[in-house]
C-alpha cells in the first residue's frame, strides 16, 4: 500500500475570513495617531536619560507645561485649569507626558490625563481616566468626559474626580 501525502486540509470558512479581514476599509493608523505614537517613544526615551528622582519630576512638570503652552485656545486654558487641578487635589499624582498630552502618573502608571480637541481634530477636549484611576466604585463607570470649558462647576466636578482617582 502506498502512502502519499494528503494536502494540507483547505477551510473555506476561514479563507474568507481572512480575506474579509485584509480587504477591509481599515487604512492604518490616522496621521495624528501617527504623530501621537512617535511622541510617547519620545518621552520613553527622555525619561530614560533623565538622572535623578528630583531631575525626572522636575523635567516631567516642565515638559507638560511647555505642552500645554503649545495648545491653541481654548484647550490651553482647559488644560491649564485640570494642571492646577490636579496638582491642588491630587499632590502625589506626577505630571508627565503621555503619547504627547499632558498626564498624572501613580507610581509610573498614568491615571488621568487631558487630550485636547486639536490633538486629534475632535470637537472637544477629552479629560481620559486609566484602569488605574479608583474609579469603580459600581458596575459601570465613565472613564472619558468630553470638556468644552472648565467653569467654577465643572472646576469642581473635575476635582472630585480626580480625588477619587488618586484615592
Amino acid at each position: 500500500m502506498c502512502h502519499h501525502r494528503l494536502p494540507p486540509h483547505h477551510d473555506t470558512r476561514r479563507e474568507s475570513t481572512m480575506s474579509r479581514t485584509t480587504t477591509s476599509t481599515y487604512a492604518g493608523f490616522t496621521a495624528e495617531e501617527r504623530a501621537a505614537m512617535k511622541e510617547h517613544a519620545q518621552e520613553v526615551k527622555k525619561e530614560a536619560r533623565r538622572r535623578s528622582r528630583a531631575d525626572k519630576a522636575a523635567e516631567a512638570e516642565r515638559d507638560v507645561l511647555a505642552k500645554i503652552a503649545e495648545m491653541p485656545e481654548p484647550d490651553r486654558t482647559m488644560a491649564e485649569r485640570v494642571h492646577a487641578i490636579v496638582k491642588a487635589e491630587a499632590p502625589a499624582l506626577a505630571p508627565k507626558l503621555w503619547y504627547g498630552m499632558p498626564a498624572y502618573a501613580r507610581d509610573g502608571k498614568v491615571v488621568c490625563f487631558f487630550q485636547s480637541a486639536d490633538k486629534f481634530k475632535a470637537r472637544y477636549a477629552t479629560l481620559g481616566f486609566n484602569d488605574e484611576a479608583r474609579l469603580d466604585d459600581e458596575p459601570m463607570w465613565a472613564t472619558s468626559f468630553a470638556v468644552t470649558d472648565v467653569t467654577a462647576e465643572v472646576g469642581k466636578r473635575i476635582a472630585a474626580l480626580v480625588r477619587q482617582a488618586a484615592g
